[in-house]
C-alpha cells in the first residue's frame, strides 16, 4: 500500500513538471500525456552521458532529445491500462504483440526481439515474513515487470505490489559510467536486481524448510503434513519465477545487439551465474520436500501399523476372559466346575492370568 501511494505521489509530482513550462511550445503535448498516464506514470528522466538532464522539465523536449541521440529516456509505469500502454507502444513504436504481453500480468519470463527493441519479462519475488509457518501461510509472493529497451528509450512497466524497483533508479543515478553505456545498463540493472531478490528470498525458504524438516522426524511429526505440502507449493511458485529465466539470462549474456555493450555483456553473465546457483538451490529445495512429504507419509503408514498391532493385541487379550464368560454364560445344567465351591475365584484367575501372559508375549514383541 505505501508503494501505491508514493506511485501517486510521483505522478501528482510529474504532472506539476510537465505543466511548468507555461507558454512553453510543448507545454500542450505535455499536459495532454499526463492526463492521459494519469495514476501509472511513476517517474522519468532524460539521461545523458550518465547523467539525468534535469534541465529538461518538458516530456516532449525529452523525447525529441532522446530521438536526436541526446541521450535516452527512462520511463516508469505502474500497472497502467490498455488505452495508456498503447499511448506509450504509439510513442515509441513498440510491437502489439509486446504491449499485450504488457497489459497482463502473469506472464513466464522471457526475452524476445522485435526489431532494434528488446522486449523481457522478469518474475519479482518477495518473501512473506510469518512467526509459525502454517498449512495456509503465504512464504513467497510474486510481481512481474516489463521491460522495454530500445534505441534512446527504456520503458518499465511493474505489475503487482511486490514488484517494486526500490531505489534502483537513484542506484543506477549514483553511477553515471554504468548508465553511459545507454538503455542495456538499465536492463541489466533490473535483472540484477530481480536475481538478487531471487538469492534472498532462497535464503529464507531454507530456514523454513529446515524448521520443517525438524518438526517432521519429531515424534508424531506426521502431523506436520500438511505444511511440507503448502512449503512444497509456495517452492514451485519460486521454481516458476527462476526456472524460465536461464535461457533469456544467457542470450543477454551472449546477444549480440547495439543496445548491449560488450562489457554490460560481462555484467550479464554475473548474473547469469547468481541465477543457475539460485536455479539449482531452489530445485534442491523441491526435491528435499518431496524427500520429507514421502517420509512423513512412511511415517503415519508405520503409525497406522503400530496402532493396528496394538488394537489386535488388546483384541487378543480381552478374547480370552470374553471366551471364558461366554462358555460359563450359557443355561446348561450339567456343567463342570458349576458345583465347585471356589469356582468363580478359580476361573477369574484363569483369566487374569492368561490375560497377563499375552500381555508379556505381546509386549516382548514390541506390539504394545
Amino acid at each position: 500500500m505505501t508503494g501505491r501511494r508514493w506511485d501517486m505521489g510521483a505522478t501528482r509530482r510529474m504532472g506539476r513538471v510537465f505543466a511548468r513550462r507555461a507558454g512553453g511550445a510543448g507545454r500542450p503535448q505535455d499536459e495532454v500525456v499526463t492526463g492521459k498516464l494519469e495514476g501509472a506514470l511513476v517517474d522519468w528522466g532524460l539521461y545523458r552521458d550518465g547523467v539525468r538532464d534535469r534541465r529538461v522539465d518538458s516530456y516532449t523536449e525529452a523525447l525529441d532529445r532522446a530521438r536526436r541521440g541526446q541521450g535516452f529516456v527512462w520511463i516508469g509505469l505502474f500497472q497502467p491500462t490498455d488505452h495508456q500502454l498503447a499511448i506509450i507502444g504509439a510513442e515509441f513504436g513498440l510491437h502489439p504483440l509486446a504491449l499485450e504481453d504488457a497489459s497482463e500480468a502473469h506472464q513466464r519470463p522471457k526475452l524476445e526481439r522485435y526489431g532494434d527493441t528488446l522486449f523481457a519479462v522478469f518474475k519479482t519475488v518477495t518473501y512473506v515474513p510469518h512467526h509459525d509457518l502454517t498449512a495456509t501461510s503465504e512464504v513467497v509472493a510474486t510481481g512481474e515487470v516489463m521491460v522495454f529497451c530500445g534505441p534512446g528509450f527504456v520503458v518499465t512497466v511493474r505489475h503487482g505490489e511486490h514488484s517494486e524497483l526500490a531505489g534502483l533508479r537513484q542506484e543506477l543515478e549514483r553511477e553515471p559510467e554504468r548508465l553511459a553505456t545507454g538503455p542495456g545498463a538499465v536492463l541489466h540493472a533490473i535483472a540484477d536486481h530481480v536475481v538478487d531478490r531471487y538469492l534472498e528470498v532462497a535464503d529464507a525458504v531454507q530456514a523454513d524448510i529446515d524448521m520443517i524438516e525438524t518438526s517432521m522426524f519429531s515424534p508424531r511429526g506426521w502431523r506436520n503434513i500438511d505444511r511440507v505440502y503448502q512449503l512444497k507449493r509456495e517452492v514451485l511458485e519460486l521454481k516458476r519465477a527462476v526456472a524460465p529465466l536461464t535461457g533469456p539470462m544467457r542470450a543477454l549474456s551472449t546477444l549480440r545487439h547495439p543496445l548491449i555493450a560488450d562489457e554490460t555483456k560481462n555484467y550479464f553473465r554475473d548474473v547469469d551465474d547468481h541465477l543457475q546457483r539460485v536455479k539449482e538451490q531452489v530445485i534442491s529445495f523441491d526435491e528435499l520436500l518431496s524427500s520429507i512429504l514421502q517420509a512423513g507419509l512412511a511415517q503415519v503408514q508405520v503409525a497406522e501399523n503400530e496402532d493396528m498391532r496394538r488394537i489386535s493385541a488388546w483384541v487378543a487379550i480381552l478374547a480370552v476372559p470374553t471366551m471364558i464368560a461366554g462358555i460359563y454364560g450359557m443355561n446348561f445344567d450339567y456343567m463342570p466346575e458349576l458345583r465347585m465351591k471356589y469356582a468363580y475365584f478359580v476361573v477369574l484367575g484363569v483369566m487374569l492370568s492368561a490375560c497377563f501372559v499375552l500381555y508379556r508375549l505381546f509386549k516382548r514383541n514390541h506390539w504394545l
